[in-house]
């Protein structure tokens, strides 16, 4: 999803992520107390095998002050909230466990109410690929009681943020691009995510198989042994529900409470995981219109929805006739569908503000004026168009397309554009475009085939254009353990503790405290606490 949605969360929340050894060695205590002198002597129980991981499930951590320099703004504000940071090591490949190390870094804020600790939260801010180390004060203030009982750690996956790197070097922090107008754009396209995929073979080739969910919920389970808890609870957002999913699969009976915000399908999850979606994220666009054109006089994009939305297509039809000049960045009309793709994924004010100043930028280059992008839009640019953020792009795309296989073929991408929509000329180009993982390797495992007999809490919004809510429907039907909060009329993704709906974060938080998870499915509305 094109831009960290870590960032997207910080942004809306500031307006806008063991079994215990007891069998085993009980029966060969209970052997020998039983032994009769006059018996035979009973055979010997079978020996227990050795952990192959147990040099990392008893390593010892180290906490450290979050702080990594003058400059860095996640680490003031972990130390401000009384966090430590730590990092944990884990093996590169778990198939030998005694060959090349990385590390996992992590952030915490210990319980305050030790009489009352329920245990260790950890959180996933999703991405693929987003920092969450920098999450955990956030989350407990919108924990609000519940915040003391936990331990909360927010973790950044194995190479992103401050763990391990993989880092391609990329000329741009995505792979997601527009299609272009015509075949010859759709060809420049395809080598552009050719020399993605080539960069990734030459520069981390040796790191870029062993980015899949299942090596991340690998390292959860090592975090949770190196943390000394017997069972985890958790909170995942958008790709973060995935690797819950996952993880609760992997490793039953070790999960506590399990929240999944902005619920992904695992049937839909996979390298091309945005088709679909053209749906909700035209109705996000439109809903974003009203609201740009109720504030004309701050905006000037145009009086009426419709108005403004033939404003963004004028904005695109000048991007195919020539690019458009912003600052020191050319936006042609693979680029202008990304910008508009990314603006969309917070409802709220300050969110659609800053959209609608990006878009009044884009039409004044349109119409040949000189432009200084404004903050938010000079920010999508520098992601999309220069090599800062190559370190996200390159480690969300190898965790997409070590989990599961693209098509090979480029006709095949080419065929479902021209499918696609012919109207739409933002969306459908972008999510039905062809990406790296079309030219990547052989995924090294299945993908995983989840269970759901587990107790989980679900939260989507039914306007989410990233997450659809047709999706959390899907899973919760598939999964009876299960209870899903509903918010409606939001085009909101991820929920919890960021739009602001007293009705979900209440219901969240009695779930953690008290484990019950609701009697029945929850519906809140719209209005915000």
């Amino acid at each position: 999803m094109t831009a960290s949605l870590a960032h997207d969360r910080r942004r809306g929340h500031r307006l806008r992520g063991l079994i215990a050894r007891t069998g085993p060695a009980a029966a060969l205590c209970l052997a020998g107390t039983l032994t009769l002198s006059a018996a035979p002597a009973a055979p010997a129980a079978p020996t227990a095998p050795a952990d192959p991981l147990a040099r990392y499930h008893h390593q010892h951590l180290t906490w450290k002050s979050c702080l990594l320099g003058p400059d860095d703004e996640t680490g003031k504000e972990l130390a401000q909230a009384g966090a430590q940071c730590t990092d944990v090591t884990v093996p590169l490949d778990y198939t030998h466990p005694g060959g090349r190390t990385i590390t996992v870094a992590l952030s915490r804020i210990r319980a305050t109410d030790s009489a009352h600790r329920i245990g260790a939260l950890v959180l996933n801010s999703g991405g693929p690929g987003g920092q969450t180390i920098g999450d955990p004060p956030w989350v407990r203030k919108a924990m609000k009681g519940v915040g003391g009982r936990y331990d909360v750690v927010g973790v950044d996956p194995r190479f992103v943020g401050r763990s391990t790197a993989l880092d391609c070097g990329w000329p741009t922090g995505s792979m997601i691009r527009g299609a272009g107008r015509d075949r010859a754009e759709f060809a420049r396209m395809t080598s552009f995510a050719a020399d993605l995929a080539r960069r990734c073979r030459t520069r981390a080739g040796d790191l870029v198989p062993y980015a899949s969910t299942r090596d991340t919920a690998r390292d959860m389970d090592v975090i949770r042994a190196a943390l000394g808890e017997r069972r985890i609870s958790y909170l995942g957002y958008s790709y973060g529900s995935y690797l819950g999913e996952v993880y609760t699969t992997m490793f039953p009976g070790r999960t506590d409470r399990v929240v999944l915000d902005g619920v992904i399908d695992p049937a839909r999850y996979g390298p091309r995981l945005l088709r679909g979606t053209e749906a909700a994220g035209r109705h996000a666009l439109s809903d974003w219109a009203d609201w740009t054109a109720a504030h004309d006089k701050d905006y000037g994009l145009g009086r009426t929805g419709s108005a403004v939305l033939a404003t963004v297509e004028a904005i695109q039809s000048a991007a195919e006739r020539a690019p458009l000049r912003v600052g020191d960045y050319r936006v042609d009309d693979r680029i202008v569908p990304t910008v508009m793709f990314n603006g969309l994924s917070q409802d709220n004010p300050t969110a659609f503000g800053d959209f609608a100043q990006g878009v009044r930028d884009l039409r004044r280059a349109a119409e040949g004026h000189p432009v200084s992008p404004s903050p938010w839009l000079a920010g999508v640019l520098q992601f999309l168009l220069t090599g800062h953020d190559s370190g996200y792009g390159s480690a969300q795309t190898a965790i997409l397309c070590a989990d599961g296989t693209a098509p090979r073929d480029p006709e095949s991408y080419w065929r479902d554009l021209r499918r696609a929509d012919p109207k739409d000329r933002l969306f459908a180009p972008v999510t039905n475009n062809i990406n790296a993982c079309a030219f990547w390797g052989t995924p090294r495992e299945r993908p995983t085939t989840i269970r759901t007999d587990l107790p989980a809490l679900l939260v989507n919004a039914t306007g989410d254009p990233r997450t659809l809510y047709s999706g959390a429907r899907t899973v919760h039907r598939g999964w009876p353990s299960s209870r899903l909060i509903t918010l409606h009329d939001a085009d909101q993704h991820a929920v919890f503790g960021i739009f602001g709906s007293a009705c979900v974060d209440d219901a969240v938080n009695a779930y953690l405290a008290t484990d019950r998870l609701p009697a029945a499915d929850i519906s809140c509305p719209r209005g915000r606490s």
